[in-house]
């Protein structure tokens, strides 16, 4: 079995012991795809099998079912989004037994992590009524920001054609960076912008140091984006596969 995602950026944060790894983890574990080790479950109401430790209570996920088989072989269990489950773990004052026992990237997450997790993943981004008025060239970015941008926006498949990322004067008269999408899809503005928040929240940047921006490849500014921004190629969905919503209610087994 070899590493997973989360694998790899748990090991690097105990490497290097740099808040920026921590925060790269902890973004990797919102957006990952997990397994909860349940004692019942009845539709969609599910009972975690929960564990005490020092007087704290745990919940236990796996990252991946051959994982929790190991594990717990035959339990039934629920497969939601990391951050689905750290809401439902921090509305009960719950941690976290991630991968335990040979994995590389087992741990205990304890409530308080839980509960800022849910905290940066549950707040939906501040909606500003501005509109772009001037373009320029975005000059030197932080690489944690490229680099986390990098990780998050493949997530985004199918959500838009292509980004810019540039400097911009608003109408208001403010200036500041801007990640503008061309041609998103309709109603997935949301979810881009959720995951650019993301993306800055777990770079250890401020959500205030870059702009989200939605425009038509017609409208005037998207050619200036063009000849000054750094451009951004999202992929394109696989069609081969079905898409299941990650944040959707548990899937039970």
């Amino acid at each position: 079995m070899g590493l997973t995602p989360l694998d790899t950026a748990h090991l690097r944060a105990e490497e290097t012991g740099a808040d920026a790894d921590r925060l790269a983890f902890l973004g990797r574990l919102a957006e990952a795809e997990l397994h909860l080790l349940l004692d019942a479950a009845e539709g969609e109401t599910v009972s975690p099998r929960l564990f005490d430790v020092d007087g704290t209570r745990y919940a236990l996920a796996f990252d991946l079912p051959e994982r929790l088989e190991s594990f717990a072989g035959g339990a039934p269990t629920a497969t939601l989004s990391g951050r689905r489950l750290a809401a439902l773990l921090a509305a009960e004052g719950l941690g976290l037994g991630l991968n335990l026992e040979d994995a590389p990237s087992a741990q205990m997450i304890d409530p308080q992590a839980i509960s800022w997790l849910a905290e940066m993943t549950g707040t939906a981004p501040a909606v500003a009524e501005r509109a772009l008025k001037e373009i320029a060239p975005p000059g030197a970015l932080p690489d944690a920001l490229l680099t986390a941008l990098d990780a998050k926006l493949p997530l985004a498949a199918g959500l838009a054609r292509t980004g810019y990322l540039a400097r911009a004067i608003f109408d208001d008269g403010s200036r500041g960076h801007v990640l503008a999408f061309i041609d998103a899809v309709p109603g997935a503005e949301d979810d881009l912008a959720r995951a650019v928040s993301e993306a800055l929240i777990f770079s250890g940047l401020e959500a205030g140091q870059l702009d989200v921006a939605f425009l038509r490849a017609a409208h005037p500014v998207a050619a200036a984006l063009a000849r000054h921004g750094l451009r951004i190629d999202l992929p394109e969905q696989e069609k081969s596969r079905p898409t299941r919503d990650p944040d959707a209610p548990p899937r039970l087994r």
